[in-house]
């Protein structure tokens, strides 16, 4: 097997605490590589060390010559004036860095560098670099390509940026927590496009369905070693509850064998005069062995809610709109007591506004809400906490309560509830600007829930949470005695939490989906496989019927002669719609991709319309 990267003997630290330690392993063609660890244990770090922006203390990266890398990071720097064309086209990338030098060459008349600057552009297949950008762009939601990168979204932005990467044309791709603030839609997306790609990936996330799919290795940081399981993220589970089983057999072993070894060693040390030294020294190597800590320290959440009373909220009659966009049209619903709901919906439709309308943090245009008396709300906000940066972990929660009472009846002071979210007295005197996204996410977790709520709303809380923690979470939210709200791209996370789904489809329109994502996931898969055929089959259905039926009465002669040229324009219509549809999803280049994509959505407009004409004409029938 081809190897594309080779790790030797990694090491990284920071002051006195050790992330990983002479870590070694390799990455060949065609591997697609997980690497799970617990927040704080280094993932990130290591994939920075591995794409060259930071440098470990000892050991070596050693890529495969001539191998093309792309790396996306957590959070994609982009420069905020430039347009998202130029954003992509910038001189930092490789292949806008190929298409400058051969332009360069071109201007200078040097026969020599041109040559060299068209061998260069063949071999980074730059020739229609544009072309595919705007195609990728299309495919990933992002239509207005003079649109400024300071008036994007996150999700627009890592796009973006996950467009750039990709058209890097990389043998080897290094992503860091490429699912988050995406939405569903581009998670699924990204996710065929990972498992149809030969490219090598190496990559780091919490997403677990994406993990299951994608990935044929896993890489665990566990104790500042790594452990490797040939399989994807459900083997990982069986294997590594094996090793944890294995490891526990042998340490009772070990345990066992220092009592006795104690029992000799205890003895007066004339009674072991002139005994093997080796006997002594193998005494200290089980001491040091039987000190290993197999039990995890993990989140503690036992933290119940306050009581909730029968009556939770109702929405009446609630509109919202910024300028054109509607967010909610004339919605109405009534909260039923221990609820547990999922919000889900593209980028921009709405989902933390209608939150925030909820808790009366946004006012609404029209309509109210009703909320009970003994509702507390406990809002969790992807934007996280507004902190001030120069104070500490523990002066953010003694500045909400001096003493945290739980349930009404258990008192803790801040120190003490912290340490149930891991942070240890030595990082409860960290400062906020020091902390990581997984210590800011447990921070963030810990202040909402000290007060007891018995109404959580959780938008979008599965960014930058680990494995183990998420799981602890759905735990816990499962079992919550009160109403849940939550907003997730995490589909393995909505799937073991929400009773049922709004589906927010834009301007206005809520579905409400009785059943957890993958139910809903399936219904639509089933649903647009019947639309299709019925599209296919309804232009051959009123062919055939056309020859046996009169036309009623009803239908005038204009109207008879309308149906007739419907029918066949429908017909067109769809062939032309599925060739452009097999264009697109075909991955080859395509000419005037903006042009073809306008007509594009102006065949879907021009189906429904005329569809409708037909359904109201052959009503006559």
């Amino acid at each position: 097997m081809v190897s594309c990267l080779q790790i030797e003997n990694l090491t990284k630290s920071y002051g006195d605490r050790m992330l990983f330690s002479d870590v070694t392993f390799g990455v060949n063609e065609g591997d697609k590589i997980g690497v799970i660890a617990k927040n704080g244990t280094g993932k990130s770090t290591m994939l920075r060390i591995i794409a060259g922006m930071e440098d470990a203390d000892s050991g070596s990266v050693v890529f495969r010559n001539g191998l093309r890398v792309g790396f996306l990071e957590q959070l994609p720097p982009l420069d905020p004036d430039l347009t998202v064309l130029e954003a992509c086209m910038s001189e930092d990338h490789h292949i806008t860095s190929v298409i400058s030098d051969y332009e360069r060459a071109l201007a200078s008349g040097d026969s020599a560098a041109l040559d060299d600057a068209i061998r260069s552009m063949d071999s980074a297949g730059a020739w229609d670099y544009e072309d595919r950008l705007r195609q990728l762009l299309t495919q990933l939601k992002i239509t207005d390509m003079t649109q400024r990168v300071s008036s994007l979204s996150g999700g627009q932005r890592k796009r973006v940026a996950l467009a750039r990467v990709i058209l890097e044309n990389p043998e080897l791709l290094i992503l860091d927590e490429p699912t988050n603030h995406l939405d569903i839609e581009i998670i699924e997306w990204l996710e065929g496009y990972l498992k149809r790609s030969k490219v090598a990936l190496l990559m780091v996330t919490h997403d677990r369905y994406f993990l299951d799919r994608v990935c044929n290795k896993i890489i665990e940081i566990d104790r500042q070693q790594i452990y490797t399981y040939d399989g994807n993220f459900d083997y990982y589970l069986r294997r590594r509850r094996e090793r944890i089983e294995s490891m526990e057999a042998e340490l009772a072993k070990v345990r066992n064998t220092l009592r006795r070894e104690q029992e000799w060693m205890s003895r007066q040390p004339q009674a072991r005069a002139g005994k093997a030294k080796y006997r002594i020294d193998s005494f200290y190597d089980l001491k040091e062995r039987s000190r290993m800590q197999l039990g995890e320290k993990n989140v503690n959440l036992e933290v119940k809610s306050s009581y909730i009373g029968s009556k939770i909220f109702e929405a009446r009659g609630i509109s919202k709109r910024f300028g054109e966009k509607v967010i909610l049209d004339g919605f109405t619903y009534t909260f039923a007591r221990y609820e547990k709901l999922g919000i889900i919906g593209h980028n921009g439709a709405g989902k933390s506004t209608f939150i925030k309308l909820l808790q009366g943090l946004l006012p609404s245009d029209s309509g109210e809400w009703n909320v009970g008396e003994t509702v507390r709300f406990g809002y969790y906000s992807q934007d996280g906490l507004q902190l001030d940066q120069s104070k500490k972990v523990i002066d953010i929660i003694t500045d909400i309560a001096e003493d945290v009472v739980l349930d009404g009846e258990r008192h803790y002071s801040p120190m003490q509830f912290l340490q149930k979210f891991l942070f240890s007295p030595a990082d409860q005197q960290k400062y906020v600007a020091t902390l990581s996204g997984g210590e800011r996410c447990r921070l963030h977790l810990a202040a909402v829930l000290m007060r007891s709520p018995n109404f959580l709303i959780l938008d979008e809380p599965t960014n930058d949470l680990d494995i183990v923690t998420l799981g602890i979470l759905e735990e816990y939210l499962s079992s919550f005695k009160g109403c849940v709200i939550v907003i997730s791209h995490d589909r393995y996370f909505l799937d073991n939490i929400v009773d049922h789904l709004f589906v927010m489809e834009g301007d206005g329109v809520i579905k409400d989906f009785p059943g957890n994502y993958s139910d809903y996931r399936a219904w639509r898969s089933e649903r647009e496989a019947e639309q299709k055929k019925d599209m296919q089959q309804k232009p051959a259905r009123s062919n055939q019927q056309r020859p046996c039926t009169e036309r009623p009465a009803k239908m005038t002669f204009k109207e008879k002669r309308e149906f007739e040229q419907l029918t066949s324009e429908i017909e067109a219509l769809n062939q032309e719609k599925a060739e452009l549809d097999s264009l697109f999803n075909s991955g080859d280049v395509i000419d005037d991709i903006s042009v073809k994509s306008a007509r594009y959505d102006e065949i879907c407009g021009l189906i429904d319309e005329k569809e409708m004409r037909w359904l109201e004409l052959s009503e006559k029938e």
